[in-house]
């Protein structure tokens, strides 16, 4: 039942001695050399996978917050083509930038009240700030200059490349 290794030794008061089993067995420092470079290289095999879940987290990110300034540019142009928002001559019924969104317009045919689309102006998540490319509806669909008679379209002024390959300023 006692291995080689194992001892017997007493300890505690010497009137009432109490017999404990202790084993000389431990690990060498090979044993731990070696435990300790099997962790470090699966720790190395995470982390390529960990930046790659934090970029495609922001492209995530990315892409919910180009939906949701898109479609308060169709909520503000469906305003418009039903009457409620004052259209200015050249601007097609979308918004003259993305800060009236923010703020609001006063809506025709009603006192003191203000349409609001967008709470806030989201983060590009990838350049870091809430500059976003803009476009005309008097721009081409590819053009990367702002025309400036209105917000037909936005896109990510970031030069970076998704990981399925496209640009994100083409998204």
């Amino acid at each position: 039942m006692l291995g080689e290794d194992t001892v017997l030794r007493r300890i505690g008061n010497p009137k009432f001695e109490f017999p404990i089993l202790t084993s000389q067995a431990g690990l060498t420092l090979v044993e731990l050399v070696f435990t300790v470079a099997i962790v470090c290289i699966l720790a190395l095999a995470a982390l390529p996978l960990a930046r790659v879940t934090i970029q495609r987290e922001k492209e995530v990110e990315l892409r919910r917050n180009l939906r949701e300034i898109r479609e308060a540019i169709d909520r503000y142009k469906d305003a418009a083509d039903r009457g409620f928002v004052e259209v200015k001559f050249g601007t097609d019924g979308y918004p003259p930038d993305l800060e009236t969104l923010v703020k609001g317009v006063t809506q025709l045919n009603a006192v003191d009240k203000k349409l609001r689309f967008l709470r806030r102006i989201p983060k590009d998540p990838m350049t870091g700030t809430k500059e976003w490319g803009l476009r005309s509806s008097q721009d081409s669909p590819d053009s990367s200059s702002y025309g400036g008679q209105n917000v037909y379209d936005i896109y990510s002024k970031s030069t970076g490349t998704a990981l399925d390959g496209s640009k994100y300023s083409e998204w």
